[in-house]
């Protein structure tokens, strides 16, 4: 009996042997090119930036790479008063764009939904600037906050102001500016998600609402709101890390500037890394693991209330 239960064990064992070589091994070799591109570009990076963080990495100094200080580099952030202030500087940013993306989004979202004829071409319209490269849509901000030829001074020359402001250039104006140049690019794919949230709505449920005498600003609060919560908590989760990590506006027009006014997290790290000294890389790394973290927590409580009854 024994050695009969053993000679099946070992059919089964070949017959899932050949199953696999025959049906499985061919979509994993398929997959393989995929799947080694995805290691070393995506998996590699993450795992050699959270090692890095905990090293005195620098790469002017050879001697320096890999030497392994503890958490030296995250007690020295959170001493740092400069870490501070970009910290809050991305702080505000956020509190800008988030939710000018959400209403911004929302709005254009409900007034595409009501268009009768041509919506596809205003989908499209208000998703263009998504696909557009990045550097060339601020960079064509740049030039439209320039001080004496950008068209936004022209204009406002033209209705009478006669000292417009730098929008780049002075400290009260320079991030909203930033934030509004990021708010354009961005907002279009969340538009999208919220078309989408809306046409999923029945529209019986208007209708019994307006029966019951409703009116637009009540069937907005009481149906459209909260039937959207989940596309909203995805909008979030989508945003928040961007925004609250961004560097690329700072960096093309701004470089952080004036006074520190746009230096945010990302951009300081940018900055210690690529361009400040002897170049910091395991100090960066420890910043970008710390603002990891944050919006990771950022994303959990998103999780939290999306998942809340109402």
């Amino acid at each position: 009996m024994t050695t009969q239960a053993t000679s099946t064990q070992q059919v089964i064992h070949t017959k899932k042997r050949s199953s696999f070589l025959r049906d499985d091994l061919p979509g994993y070799l398929f997959i393989a090119p995929a799947l080694l591109l995805y290691i070393v570009f995506n998996i590699w990076p993450l795992i050699r930036g959270i090692l890095m963080a905990f090293t005195d990495y620098r790469f002017v100094y050879p001697e320096t790479r890999w030497a392994f200080n503890g958490v030296e580099n995250f007690g020295q952030l959170f001493e740092s008063s400069k870490v501070r202030d970009a910290a809050l500087v991305s702080a505000k940013y956020a509190l800008i764009v988030v939710p000018a993306v959400l209403i911004i989004a929302l709005f254009t979202a409900i007034l595409i939904s009501r268009v009768r004829q041509g919506s596809g071409f205003y989908r499209w319209t208000v998703y263009l600037p998504t696909i557009l490269p990045v550097a060339v849509s601020f960079l064509m901000f740049g030039q439209m906050y320039s001080l004496n030829f950008g068209l936004i001074n022209s204009v406002l020359r033209g209705l009478g102001v006669e000292k417009p402001p730098y929008w780049l250039g002075e400290v009260a104006t320079a991030l909203p500016a930033v934030g509004t140049a990021h708010l354009w690019i961005i907002f279009g794919f969340p538009t999208l998600l919220f078309l989408i949230g809306i046409y999923n709505i029945g529209s019986e449920l208007y209708e019994a609402a307006s029966l019951d005498g409703a009116s637009l600003w009540q069937q907005f609060i009481y149906i459209t709101l909260p039937l959207l919560k989940p596309t909203t908590a995805l909008i979030l989760i989508l945003t928040i890390p961007g925004v609250f990590g961004v560097t690329e506006p700072m960096l093309i027009l701004t470089q952080g500037g004036p006074q520190g006014s746009t230096q945010s997290l990302g951009y300081y790290l940018y900055d210690i890394a690529f361009v400040r000294g002897d170049l910091r890389l395991g100090y960066a790394s420890a910043i970008s693991l710390s603002v990891s973290l944050v919006t990771a927590a950022l994303v959990a409580l998103i999780f939290r209330w999306s998942r809340e009854r109402e």
